[in-house]
């Protein structure tokens, strides 16, 4: 079996959500699954790292495809080209893109469909894409995979789509991931927060993931109470970041933040793991990898009760309304404040972590793609 992969997100130094899991599951897949061929899709010159096995045949396909013209472009006139001229028996696509133009049966995983309720937090262009195409693309392909159960209900419900055409692929965590000392813990404050503890947010900077509404919870906190906690925002920019700069340029305490940018994950799992609690407040996630990421460092967690996050935190967080600023600040206080109340969430996480690894994700995703091989 010829199977093709849209692998353009396989970007060495710059994998993210969508990005970790496509790395983590076709490393298992390719090697569990020799028996058959993989034809790896890159949009620019890949790095080695990304050929995991030798059933593997990488193939630059340009142009780079990073605006939405050029995504119809490659995908319904370059795409459909090449899985012509090798014969590809099945499409298999991670971040939500296939082909229209094509007949052979295509596997897509769709993350989430939040651009579908927030269609103005993205750039024009790009909404007008996602909104136009993505409900296309889910009845075009074969079989559909998604990252949470309030994913395959939200993708099922607006886009008429049956629930046996959908299957839940939960995301895992980095193995990097893990608990660290406490004198390794003083190392990492030392050299971030000037030996502070702090909150930490991991994720790209967009609206989606309210850090403007976590920096004006810290600044009530900070305000409120007699406290020396720092908060450290990691992550790059991605797209409409005004209001993120407009609060930090009008905030009291914004010596208290720090931005780091992006990191590598040795070095960010040492910051998650050195960290009082990560602070994850987003108005809309398909999964959030990095709650999962925070309960194997062992760090306690506030998050909101939005979307997916309660399905993924389950009772091993601090839940909170994270459209309310007060609210916010108010579960950072009871979290910095009471060790028996973050040991007790650590504790819960420990059980609540065992449900989700890349182990099962690639056997959930193969299992899709097992749906179209004849």
């Amino acid at each position: 079996m010829k199977i093709a992969v849209n692998t353009r997100l396989l970007l060495k130094g710059k994998l993210e959500g969508i990005g970790w899991f496509t790395y983590e599951t076709l490393k298992r897949i390719v090697i569990q699954h020799p028996e058959h061929k993989f034809f790896f899709i890159f949009d620019r010159q890949y790095d080695n790292e990304f050929v995991f096995a030798e059933n593997i045949t990488p193939i630059v396909l340009n142009p780079p495809t990073r605006h939405p013209f050029l995504w119809i472009y490659w995908f319904e006139y370059k795409i459909p080209r090449l899985l012509k001229k090798i014969g590809a028996d099945i499409f298999l696509s991670t971040d939500g893109y296939i082909s229209l133009r094509t007949d052979i049966p295509q596997i897509d995983v769709i993350h989430d469909i939040n651009f579908v309720h927030n269609p103005k937090q993205l750039p024009w262009l790009t909404s007008w894409y996602y909104n136009k195409y993505f409900v296309k693309f889910a009845h075009k392909a074969h079989h559909l995979g998604t990252v949470s159960e309030f994913s395959k209900k939200d993708i099922c419900n607006t886009y008429g789509i049956s629930e046996e055409k959908v299957t839940v692929c939960y995301n895992g965590a980095n193995s990097c991931y893990k608990p660290i000392s406490e004198t390794e813990k003083e190392v990492v404050r030392k050299h971030y927060s000037n030996g502070k503890r702090y909150f930490i947010f991991v994720g790209a900077l967009s609206p989606r993931k309210n850090v403007d509404g976590l920096m004006r919870a810290f600044e009530i906190f900070k305000d409120k109470y007699d406290s020396d906690m720092k908060l450290i925002i990691v992550g790059g920019s991605l797209h409409k970041t005004e209001e993120i700069e407009k609060v930090y340029n009008e905030m009291t305490h914004k010596d208290s933040v720090i931005f780091t940018g992006r990191l590598e994950t040795a070095e960010l799992s040492k910051l998650v793991a050195a960290s009082e609690c990560l602070t994850y407040i987003p108005h809309f996630e398909g999964f959030g990898i990095p709650l999962l990421e925070a309960m194997y460092a062992e760090t306690a967690i506030i998050c909101s009760n939005t979307s997916s996050l309660p399905e993924v935190v389950g009772d091993a967080a601090l839940i909170c309304d994270g459209s309310n600023n007060f609210d916010v600040a108010e579960k950072m206080y009871s979290i910095c404040s009471n060790k028996e109340l973050r040991k007790s969430i650590i504790n819960k996480a420990k059980e609540q972590r065992t449900k989700f690894s890349w182990q099962h994700t690639a056997d959930q995703l193969w299992k899709c793609i097992e749906t179209a091989i004849k």
